[in-house]
């Protein structure tokens, strides 16, 4: 059996922001792949760079932003395809579910009516009944009544707005969903019934997804594979048996000792300390040695390549593959 071909693929992606005090640089060097059916999350603190990558893909960034690199979806460059290709391939192959996605909806028109509109922007013939079959499958996909097509997004509670988005992302049947912090809006019992719908899609509808998160739990709970950012670099990037089990990065490291266990002995949680660095200033060394407990000379003086372990991760650090 052959190999699977790549769906997307990224490759030394940089994305900046350009402002009067110089450049935001957000995205740096990133480089990934996602085949046909895998569940990818990018895990890491809020400003680490994880919406940005997830809106480049998209190209929904401002008009400040620079990018550069390859984004390959299929045989389509995202990042130089004309308007029509792209318009083309949002939503219908490339669809996305946003944080608080829930409250584009609007307040005065009937969550069917914006639907059949929605729907209609790709396949401008579609009869309201033909939008109302597809909907009503994926409603039930997602364990909402038909009823909610009738009714207005205040009659709703937010984890129902928040399926009704998901849905929506798979109207078209899209090849990738991406989900940016779409649970994080919500509260714990209503994230684990939204969780537990994405969990079912990716199993018995083979959606393939990107999960933006800063969460480690949501990533352990619905991903095969994880990239873990900082400041605007993937530190680690490998299976999540792997990453999250035996982490080699000081940072995912760092990240999973801040977090609280359910299970096994109790130990005591540890933050990461200091602050993220000042992204317009290019790092003489690697950009976590300021913050990293286990950094020495040459971490202060050059940034470090991705090394492949051999085990399907990569780790971008002096420590792996060298001697000190």
């Amino acid at each position: 059996m052959g190999e699977k071909q790549n769906l997307l693929s990224l490759e030394d992606v940089c994305i900046g922001y350009e402002t009067p005090t110089g450049t935001v640089r957000a995205v740096v060097n990133a480089t990934l792949s996602l085949s046909a059916g895998d569940t990818l999350g990018i895990v890491g603190e809020s400003g680490s760079g994880k919406s940005t990558l997830a809106h480049g893909i998209l190209r929904l960034l401002p008009k400040t932003a620079v990018v550069t690199g390859r984004m390959m979806f299929q045989d389509v460059d995202l990042l130089r395809c004309d308007a029509k290709t792209l318009k083309d391939l949002r939503w219908k192959d490339i669809a996305v579910v946003f944080q608080k996605s829930m409250n584009s909806l609007s307040p005065v028109h009937k969550v069917g009516e914006q639907i059949v509109d929605i729907y209609r922007v790709h396949v401008p013939q579609a009869t309201k009944e033909e939008v109302y079959d597809r909907m009503r499958h994926l409603l039930s996909v997602v364990n909402l009544p038909d009823r909610v097509l009738d009714l207005y997004p205040h009659q709703l509670s937010g984890g129902m707005l928040q399926r009704i988005s998901i849905s929506l992302s798979l109207i078209h049947q899209p090849k990738l969903v991406i989900f940016d912090e779409a649970t994080t809006a919500l509260d714990v019992v209503t994230q684990g019934q939204v969780l537990s719908e994405i969990r079912r899609l990716q199993s018995e509808m083979h959606v393939t997804s990107i999960l933006i998160t800063h969460d480690v739990s949501v990533v352990a709970e619905t991903c095969r594979r994880v990239a873990v950012m900082y400041a605007g670099h993937l530190m680690e990037v490998g299976p999540v048996d792997q990453v999250l089990v035996s982490p080699r990065h000081p940072y995912t490291q760092g990240l999973l000792a801040s977090f609280p266990s359910l299970s096994g002995a109790r130990r005591r949680l540890r933050g990461i300390p200091g602050t993220l660095p000042d992204l317009k200033a290019e790092p003489k060394g690697c950009v976590f040695a300021p913050r990293c407990p286990k950094a020495f000379d040459r971490c202060h003086e050059s940034m470090p390549p991705a090394v492949d372990t051999g085990t399907g991760c990569t780790v971008k650090c002096h420590l792996e593959g060298s001697e000190r």
